[in-house]
């Protein structure tokens, strides 16, 4: 179904650009996210697809980590860069006008 294709595409495809949304926000530790991302956005992805969307927005300079002491426990949380938040930003941007275009 073209439906079905187009919302797996701009959203499970490109979780980039909602988990920069998030940590925009605020600072959170991986496990935070799929929870997050249900809540706000109302889909569902498991807890490696974050991690690995993570790791990649990482190694890109788009997000950093900080290790933070919890309940006696330490946790990495994820903060977006200024480089993540131009990619967000041009993200959207995008995505505005692409909307544009189409509702012409």
């Amino acid at each position: 179904m073209p439906l079905k294709r187009l919302i797996k595409k701009t959203t499970v495809e490109n979780l980039w650009i909602y988990i920069l949304s998030l940590l925009k926000e605020e600072a959170m530790y991986a496990y935070e996210i799929p929870k997050k991302i249900k809540e706000r956005f109302g889909f569902e992805i498991g807890n490696v697809t974050a991690y690995i969307v993570l790791y990649k927005l990482e190694n890109s300079g788009y997000v950093e980590t900080k290790w933070k002491s919890e309940n006696n426990r330490q946790r990495k949380y994820y903060t977006i860069t200024e480089n993540g938040k131009k990619l967000l930003n041009e993200g959207t941007s995008y995505l505005e006008g692409l909307l544009k275009k189409i509702r012409k």
